[in-house]
């Protein structure tokens, strides 16, 4: 097979996207600098394999990737490293893979939240926590003020780190992809 597009994808993406995915989960956020570095090396790579196409597929899916968390950022129910982070993914896989990267870390957060709730016997907080965000979303002079952000829930709830299953969604669709478990 000759060396390529998802070899270098590989190569950078991966280590970058695992640090980010550690920092987040030791730290509780991503910094910019990685997401930054991520954003600017997928375009090179993008143009150097495929030319101003290459560029645009990037650019549209580092759209996507940010258009997918931008409201939830705004709704403050997560960090902006959050957002940027998925954004630079979507340098990386464009607009589609982007999509399916993030549905399935969106599934794996699920779980993963659920897993949490319950080996934590948080259950009943976790039920009237979700009453709030339900509240918060059905209200527009709500949706985007403080009241029920990730942050008010204090000691009340337990923050997940969302650049880890954004990592393993990544993760899987980028092997997917490489080993042809699909024809993308």
């Amino acid at each position: 097979m000759e060396f390529g597009f998802w070899h270098v994808t590989c190569a950078v993406l991966v280590p970058g996207i695992l640090l980010a995915s550690w920092i987040d989960y030791s730290q509780r956020r991503v910094p910019n600098w990685l997401n930054l570095a991520l954003i600017i090396v997928g375009f090179a790579v993008q143009g150097w394999f495929f030319g101003w196409s290459g560029c645009g597929i990037g650019f549209a899916g580092m759209v996507t990737g940010f258009g997918l968390l931008i409201i939830p950022w705004l709704m403050n129910g997560m960090g902006a490293g959050d957002v940027k982070l998925m954004a630079a993914i979507g340098v990386w896989m464009g607009p589609l893979l982007t999509l399916y990267s993030f549905a399935l870390g969106a599934g794996i957060g699920g779980l993963a939240a659920i897993v949490m709730i319950v080996s934590t016997g948080r259950l009943r907080m976790a039920c009237t926590n979700l009453g709030i965000i339900l509240t918060k979303c059905s209200n527009p002079q709500l949706a985007f003020g403080e009241f029920g952000s990730a942050k008010s829930f204090g000691s009340t709830s337990q923050l997940l780190p969302y650049g880890v299953p954004l990592t393993a969604g990544t993760l899987i669709i980028l092997a997917a992809t490489v080993f042809g478990w699909w024809g993308f």
